[in-house]
């Protein structure tokens, strides 16, 4: 009787259904562990998906890489252990994921996304993964750890890295006061300072974390405050803020602070080529981050593109990645100094050439314009060849070098338009119907970049290589002259003169030893 008075009452039914619902779910969560286990062993017994893996070595890399950006913040250190590889290993074409790239996946990509799951494809940017001695990976690891402030990105680059082949013996002496054995060993004897970029989410919190930490890596600007610092690094320049010439862990290195979306902005618009420019070439990724990675395999097939418009019908693999490598050159004050090897970016080529085949071939395979055409390319271990001499080719149909002008990185393009408006007489109204034309996106969608009459016009002229030269140039002068100024604040004046000191001896010491190469 009551129980028939109580279901009468509005709302009661609803009030049970719900308290049995939370009822199953603690007895479910409860239950023994023979069920457990049983549970378990059914959905062991589904067949495994397919999956189309990459080469082993640049899965490792990247499993390795990309859960420490997210351990960053927690300040956590990884672990495992895995194979010796002293060899850099090169992923084929026909085995390379990124040949299954779902089509325009960079025409509206998203560059704040926060997992690795959200990229285009399960594998996407192995190709960005150069695999190094295993030992000298971990010792570059302990370095990073060594810092308490939070890095989400990272890299390390240049010589102290990546060999360069300059003919110069090493050195009979290393800077390392102290350097683990690893670093001894791919150094061979005679050590160069480590070049580190770190990627950070909020620059004055980061800023404010090292100061307290490490107040001696920082010039007379530390004493002004993170609010201080952060505002010169993100104001001025390419918004890199470095601090050379510090020991971490007996070992001697250069690390550069950028926000993330500074790295982001750069490397998809080329607004200063001074980060791009670094990732054009091959670095060592320690800490990844999945919008980086998405906007590093933009600027990858940016700069293929960059250089295809610099080339001609018929050229070799050297020059194509030559022609790569030289764009981040192309206006650095540097390069117009006595400090700098004139000959840099050929030596770089030639030393990793393989690193470069690595990055660039899955993107080459890509592309609908460009092929190997080298017989030598039909054999598999030609991936793993020095000589970068296989020859290419291009289709130079205007319709398709116009779709390449088109796909040119904003900053870059519009630029480039403003030449071809100068050199066509395009009055101001019809040039701005170009341009309106042009954009990436207009008020309801984002559009798809393909070339119209206009691009077409300037993928005709014989002059384009030439104006190309000069954009990059007009790009890249300012943020690098800036840079450098500004690096005599950071670094405060002591460190400076010794970083220029030891620049012009050793281009002294270069041009002594082969005048003839000079």
């Amino acid at each position: 009787m009551a129980l028939n008075r109580l279901a009468s009452i509005k709302g009661f039914k609803p009030l049970v259904a719900g308290h049995s619902f939370v009822l199953g779910q603690y007895v479910w969560h409860r239950r023994p562990d023979c069920f457990r286990n049983r549970s378990l062993a059914s959905k062991a017994s589904e067949p495994p998906q397919k999956l189309e893996n990459p080469p082993r070595d640049l899965q490792k890399e990247a499993n390795a890489s990309s859960p420490s950006s997210r351990e960053s913040s927690a300040n956590s250190r990884p672990s495992g252990n895995t194979p010796t590889s002293s060899t850099p290993a090169v992923s084929s074409p026909s085995s390379s994921t990124n040949q299954s790239m779902p089509p325009g996946w960079e025409d509206n990509p998203d560059y704040n996304i926060s997992a690795f799951s959200q990229l285009p494809h399960q594998h996407f940017g192995f190709n960005q993964f150069i695999v190094i001695n295993e030992e000298f990976k971990e010792a570059l690891r302990q370095i990073l750890w060594h810092f308490r402030a939070p890095i989400r990105y990272a890299f390390a680059y240049g010589s102290g890295v990546f060999s360069q082949d300059d003919g110069q013996e090493p050195a009979a002496w290393s800077p390392h006061p102290h350097p683990p054995e690893a670093v001894k060993t791919w150094q061979k004897g005679g050590g160069k300072m480590i070049d580190f970029i770190f990627g950070v989410s909020f620059t004055q919190h980061w800023h404010s974390l090292n100061l307290t930490q490490h107040r001696d890596h920082y010039s007379f600007l530390g004493s002004l405050g993170s609010a201080f610092v952060s505002r010169i690094q993100d104001r001025w320049g390419a918004g890199v803020y470095f601090n050379p010439y510090i020991t971490v862990n007996g070992t001697l290195i250069k690390y550069g602070v950028v926000n993330l979306d500074t790295i982001s902005r750069d490397l998809s618009e080329w607004d200063t080529l001074y980060l791009a420019g670094r990732l054009q070439k091959p670095v060592k990724i320690l800490r990844d981050d999945p919008g980086v990675r998405l906007a590093n395999q933009v600027n990858l097939i940016s700069a293929v593109r960059a250089a295809l418009l610099m080339l001609g019908p018929s050229f070799t693999e050297r020059e194509l990645y030559t022609a790569i490598a030289g764009i981040s050159y192309l206006g650095d004050p540097r390069m117009e100094l006595p400090a700098e090897n004139p000959r840099k970016v050929a030596n770089i080529v030639s030393a990793q050439s393989t690193n470069f085949r690595q990055l660039y071939t899955p993107l080459i395979d890509n592309l609908p314009n460009v092929t190997f055409t080298d017989p030598r390319c039909s054999n598999p271990d030609w991936l793993n060849d020095p000589n970068p001499d296989t020859r290419m080719e291009q289709d130079m149909d205007p319709i398709k070098r116009g779709n390449i002008v088109r796909r040119l990185p904003k900053a870059l393009r519009k630029k480039l338009y403003f030449q071809y408006q100068k050199k066509f007489a395009i009055p101001g109204s019809a040039f701005d119907q170009v341009m309106n034309e042009s954009k990436d996106e207009d008020d309801q969608r984002f559009k798809r970049r393909q070339g119209g009459d206009f691009e077409q016009r300037i993928a005709e002229q014989s002059d384009l290589p030439k104006m190309m030269g000069d954009v990059i140039r007009n790009t890249i002068r300012w943020p690098s002259a800036s840079q450098s100024l500004k690096s005599f604040f950071t670094a405060g004046p002591v460190r400076s003169w010794r970083y220029m000191s030891e620049k012009v001896a050793k281009s002294r010491q270069r041009r002594a030893d082969s005048p003839e190469k000079e």
